[in-house]
């Protein structure tokens, strides 16, 4: 854009998403005031740091394996980004995504697929994956698929630290506060209006308030079909010694993963039981007893006698048309830019998705992935773009 020292943003979300969009700002060349509105400056009911923190390339629609592979790289440099200190606990270690006898001919083309896009994913017969992870009981597997490099996890709040330490070393401004309204008028936001009565002039406003976002953007008088789902998260030890365990994604709908010297895991509830989460951080603690323990075992048998040693629960930004998260601008408010509705697989998707709205912002369109598949059009028709690998 002409003359951006000229010009300010707003962006709405200080968390991961927000803070990448910020330093991706300044990158781009943006010269203008960067403010950044967080109404929880502990970060501690963020989503970001309550999620399970991993990446993969196995995704059912091309764009986010793009932004996986292009995520991937990111966390790869982290250190020559950040410098020689900087430290997100990155493991690389591979997604194995089962599926049953009925399932082997969609994943097979699913694979070829991906491994099109660049991504480094093989599908495994059932005896190929007794071999090679032999804790696995696999009689009612048809397929597995392995992400060979390229997929793992990490420190999500390790990597918010950095890019929003970075953000601000590079004169953001972040602000402690909850937005209350917008001022609109001629088609554009014209200003943030905080629940303390500030208001924030704007030329750009960009929501990144994740689950938030959808109660935020009806103040608008616009639809945004982006709620908070709950998500819990179990920690437990078990008497497994598999210093190779990848990520696990069961047939039941469990997954399961390495932290530390235990596992976590989770599973979601079912759809007529998953209501929106507004306020609620309180853990599905009986889904542990009657639906997460018996699957495990019968996946991973040595897991039988495991000890669960805490649970917590974050909230998924549900995307309810398709799952597939919301980049790019409005198409009646000519200055909101979307980023939000990654339905769980937002902290993967982070750099990319913030590098493109800095690159539309700066640049009047994306420059380096086209994240337009993306874009708030299929909202407004109610055209979905479904993403189908949804854990």
């Amino acid at each position: 854009m002409a003359n951006n020292a000229m010009a300010r943003v707003v962006i709405v979300g200080g968390a991961i998403m927000g803070s990448f969009a910020a330093w991706f700002l300044r990158r781009e060349g943006f010269a203008g005031d960067i403010t950044v509105v967080e109404k929880d400056p502990t970060y501690q009911r963020c989503s970001t740091t309550l999620s399970a923190a991993s990446i993969r390339t196995q995704f059912g629609t091309p764009v986010n394996i793009q932004m996986s592979l292009y995520g991937v790289d990111f966390l790869r440099g982290i250190k020559q980004t950040f410098g020689p200190t900087a430290d997100i606990g990155y493991v690389e270690r591979g997604y194995l995504i089962l599926g049953g006898p009925d399932t082997v001919t969609a994943r097979r083309a699913a694979v070829e697929m991906q491994r099109a896009g660049g991504a480094d994913i093989v599908a495994l017969t059932p005896d190929q994956i007794a071999a090679r992870f032999p804790y696995l009981s696999v009689e009612d597997v048809g397929i597995g698929t392995f992400g060979e490099t390229g997929e793992g996890w990490f420190d999500a709040w390790s990597l918010m630290s950095l890019v929003r330490g970075a953000a601000k070393d590079l004169g953001v401004r972040y602000v402690s506060a909850e937005v209350a309204a917008f001022d609109l008028a001629g088609g554009k936001v014209q200003a943030v209006r905080l629940a303390g009565g500030d208001s924030l002039p704007c030329d750009w406003c960009v929501m990144a308030a994740g689950a938030a976002s959808g109660a935020l953007t009806s103040a608008l008088g616009q639809p945004l079909p982006v709620t908070p789902r709950k998500r819990t998260v179990f920690s437990f030890r078990a008497p497994l010694k598999a210093p190779g365990f990848p990520m696990l994604f069961d047939t039941s709908g469990i997954w399961t993963r390495p932290e530390g010297e235990g596992f976590i895991g989770g599973i979601q509830p079912p759809a007529d039981q998953d209501p929106d989460a507004t306020g609620d951080f309180e853990p599905h603690h009986h889904l542990m007893e009657d639906v997460f323990w018996h699957a495990l075992a019968a996946r991973v048998p040595a897991m039988e006698h495991l000890r669960l040693e805490r649970s917590w629960a974050g909230h998924y930004e549900i995307n309810e048309l398709d799952h597939n998260g919301i980049v790019g601008p409005h198409d009646e408010i000519a200055n909101l830019v979307f980023l939000t509705g990654f339905s769980g697989h937002g902290v993967m998707h982070a750099p990319a998705a913030g590098r493109g709205v800095a690159e539309f912002i700066v640049q009047g369109r994306f420059t380096s992935l086209d994240l337009s598949p993306l874009g708030y059009h299929r909202i407004r028709s109610g055209t979905p773009m479904p993403e189908s690998i949804v854990y």
